[in-house]
């Protein structure tokens, strides 16, 4: 993936395909993690930060999130998304600086519009003491040069809920009460302070234990590798690396939109507005900030990952279920006990080619053929494709739609301003498709390519699908026999 922090990424996989090197090898033991730390970073001078024991450090923090666990040994947090302090603490604490376009001018109106008497005069420019600011933003407003910049932290700038703060030491704190799980912080970081706890280590001994381990591939994944890498070229090498098959999640996506239908048309009749349900990151803004339209507008169908994962655990007894897809926030929602049989483990890309790279399987395209999802399930991924494939199955179901006014809703910004709309009343649309990434589930945190290659490469692909109904391609599944809402109730 081409991003500004491309080593950091790079290198926070590398500790995670080396640590799942180890535990193929049943190495996940004090004294192999020791060595790793020397041999990838042997020194002795650093490569990143400021020395080679804070880069140690640091490796042995990834080593515990690369095992699910908290960075801190002495932490009882529970939240998926973790800060590593030692990386935090290299950033600049001043949120308000004063510029070389101070012209020490006579009139001082940053000093008297201080209430906090944390400006001085110094010899070539004023200044700020850090310890003294409270970060109102007078001084900036009152200079009439313009000199004194705000510093927004980029983590705080990609929070959508306010959910980080910082201590008095300048560490990242993410209050997990706030905290919606989306990982937009993740990549933000240019010091790769913020990182999520990863399951590659149990997946690993899942397979070992000769479980039946399947994969559930995002409709995200198509165009992440390439336009020649086929959802029938990754599942051949996840088959290579001990997965016992994989199916692609755009199958769950027709399910959902099914169920969802249903629940639309309904809701329709009675007047009432509705969200989507899809997107773990925007039904935890939704639970968290605006708990009486939780309770009151979400629909209660699962998550197409959800929905694979229970008809899995049906079709194989005892199986355990993978996600994997460009989301941080389906880790969390994997381990919501209020959906049960959702997925075991969630991995991301970036987690998932350390996986492949520890067995040394590369993707490569094969000329099979694979597909179990309509085109509509398939653009469950791109904004506006969830409530287009629920509009199709009300198509299909001879309801008329002409009169559904929809409100499509793709970044944090968006879907918080459409909730305070529903929640004032004030919402003139019928449904809202939430989705916390801009340009939908291809927009997601851990994304493998930019949205441009991704969508280019999408659209290569996506021309090779068949045109299959919804509800015609839902035949062949047994509906009946698991539950598509959220509690697990049968109809």
């Amino acid at each position: 993936m081409v991003t500004n922090d491309e080593g950091i990424v790079s290198f926070k996989h590398k500790v995670i395909e080396e640590v799942a090197r180890l535990a193929w090898e049943d190495k996940l033991e004090e004294d192999y993690f020791d060595q790793l730390v020397y041999r990838l970073i042997p020194g002795p001078k650093a490569t990143y930060r400021c020395c080679i024991y804070k880069e140690r450090e640091l490796v042995r923090e990834r080593i515990r999130l690369a095992q699910g666990k908290n960075p801190n040994p002495e932490s009882d947090s529970k939240n998926i998304i973790q800060v590593l302090n030692p990386a935090c603490d290299e950033c600049p604490i001043s949120s308000y600086v004063v510029t070389d376009n101070c012209r020490l001018c006579m009139g001082k109106a940053c000093i008297n519009s201080c209430p906090f008497g944390a400006i001085t005069i110094g010899r070539h420019r004023s200044h700020i003491d850090p310890s003294k600011c409270k970060e109102c933003g007078k001084c900036a407003a009152a200079c009439p040069y313009g000199a004194i910049a705000h510093l927004e932290r980029p983590c705080k700038k990609a929070c959508p809920t306010g959910a980080i703060t910082y201590n008095d030491d300048g560490l990242c704190i993410i209050d997990e009460t706030k905290c919606v799980q989306c990982g937009h912080c993740i990549h933000s970081c240019p010091f790769g302070a913020i990182s999520s706890k990863s399951y590659v280590t149990d997946v690993i001994r899942a397979i070992k234990a000769g479980k039946q381990v399947i994969a559930m591939c995002a409709p995200a994944t198509e165009g992440q590798f390439g336009a020649d890498i086929s959802m029938a070229a990754i599942r051949k090498a996840l088959v290579g690396i001990g997965f016992y098959d994989m199916v692609e999640v755009g199958l769950g996506g027709d399910m959902t939109a099914a169920y969802e239908a249903k629940e639309w048309a309904e809701a329709l009749k009675e007047g009432k507005k509705m969200t989507t349900s899809c997107c773990p990151a925007f039904i935890n803004m939704l639970k968290t900030q605006f708990p009486e339209q939780y309770e009151e507008n979400k629909s209660t169908t699962v998550s197409p990952m959800c929905a694979i994962s229970r008809y899995l655990k049906y079709k194989y007894p005892g199986c355990v279920t993978v996600f994997i897809g460009p989301c941080v926030a389906k880790k969390a929602e994997s381990q919501d006990p209020e959906i049960p049989d959702n997925a075991d483990f969630v991995l991301t890309y970036g987690e998932f080619r350390a996986l492949l790279r520890s067995r040394n399987v590369i993707l490569t395209a094969v000329k099979d053929e694979y597909q179990e999802a309509s085109i509509f399930g398939k653009k469950f991924a791109s904004s506006g494709g969830v409530a287009g494939a629920v509009l199709e199955c009300m198509k299909e179901m001879e309801i008329d739609t002409s009169e559904i006014k929809l409100k499509q809703c793709a970044g944090g910004q968006e879907c918080k301003t459409a909730l305070l709309l529903l929640k004032a009343g004030r919402l003139t649309e019928d449904f809202i498709e939430g989705m916390m990434c801009p340009g939908g589930c291809v927009g997601g945190p851990s994304k493998h390519k930019t949205e441009v290659e991704i969508t280019r490469a999408r659209a290569e692909l996506l021309k090779t699908a068949d045109e299959r109904h919804i509800l015609d391609n839902l035949e062949k599944y047994p509906m009946d026999k698991f539950s598509m809402y959220r509690d697990g109730h049968m109809e």
